[in-house]
């Protein structure tokens, strides 16, 4: 569906993005991670056309970017961060302009900005002035004017910044809904987002990709120990004592005493081997009182740290 290769952006002297390739097949949904001044944004534009690489090839759905950008870029709609929306317009009037932008046959118009209201649930505000609408309804009408055209790929850049909570899980929702029936990537700050939404992470760094996976095997890769996180009443001081007696137990560490006479400890157990139900055991045997009990994970946001981090001590090395 897109192949990108080879592409560096040269700005002068400054890279930046240097010589990265990557595909992207249909119906995935992938998330672009990378600091700040990374080049996430100057993929994204580069792959919209919107900019021009300085060298290497984009192939959108078949098509050259360069040499064939109306079928390609007509395969794509783009949702740019910041919501750069006409404020004095309501929101189906510009809908209706961005469908005429994108050069929606007369006969089929109509029908399709109401099929975009409707998928972006934005039927009860179709007729108000974007300008009087709240920051999740015009992330909204921005989506909705990247859907308008039926475009077989979605590039949503910061689809979820600046929204409140609330607003965050129903612009997520939807955007699960249209990966039912789009290509879509994302760029996006909030990691855990791109964990629960995404098939495919690519991470960039000072204008090169350094690692490419689904989350699950990125989070993989920096498994932590085998450790269990245990919140517990110990009246009687004897938890350290009770737990040195289960087989497979490395350490047991204090990380915080609470006001309220509760303890929070690490237990560091042998590789592979579950001692959570042992635990429960022993202790409600001893008059310890669990209060919490969970098995530590790596998520994407430990293997990002960890990428970057790894990165940055190369460079530094060189």
């Amino acid at each position: 569906m897109i192949e990108v290769k080879n592409v560096t952006k040269k700005y002068g002297n400054f890279i930046a993005v240097n010589n990265i390739s990557f595909n992207i097949e249909k119906g995935e949904i992938v998330g672009l991670l990378g600091p700040n001044g990374a080049g996430k944004s100057t993929t994204m534009n580069i792959i919209t056309g919107f900019i021009e690489q300085t060298e290497g090839e984009i192939v959108v759905g078949g098509y050259n970017i360069l040499k064939n950008p109306k079928k390609a870029k007509k395969q794509i709609g783009y949702m740019p961060e910041g919501v750069p929306l006409y404020n004095e317009l309501t929101v189906k009037e510009f809908i209706n302009y961005m469908a005429d932008l994108k050069q929606v046959a007369k006969k089929e118009k109509k029908e399709k900005i109401q099929k975009v209201i409707e998928q972006t649930h934005l039927q009860n505000v179709q007729n108000k002035l974007i300008k009087n609408l709240s920051r999740g309804y015009k992330q909204r009408v921005s989506m909705a004017g990247a859907l308008v055209g039926d475009p077989e790929i979605l590039i949503l850049d910061e689809p979820t910044v600046g929204l409140d909570p609330k607003q965050i899980t129903e612009i997520r929702n939807l955007i699960k809904e249209l990966g039912k029936t789009h290509t879509i990537i994302i760029s996006s700050h909030i990691l855990s987002e791109i964990s629960q939404i995404c098939n495919k992470v690519i991470i960039i760094n000072s204008g090169k990709i350094i690692a490419q996976d689904t989350p699950k095997k990125l989070e993989e890769k920096v498994k932590k120990q085998n450790q269990l996180s245990v919140t517990i009443e110990d009246k009687e001081t004897k938890v350290e004592e009770i737990t040195k007696q289960i087989q497979g137990i490395q350490e047991m560490k204090l990380v915080k005493d609470n006001e309220d006479g509760t303890k929070e400890y690490i237990i560091t157990a042998d590789e592979n081997q579950d001692i959570r139900k042992e635990i429960f055991e022993k202790y409600a045997k001893s008059g310890i009182t669990i209060f919490e009990l969970k098995k530590n994970e790596a998520t994407l946001e430990d293997a990002f740290i960890n990428l970057i981090g790894e990165k940055q001590e190369e460079e530094e090395k060189n």
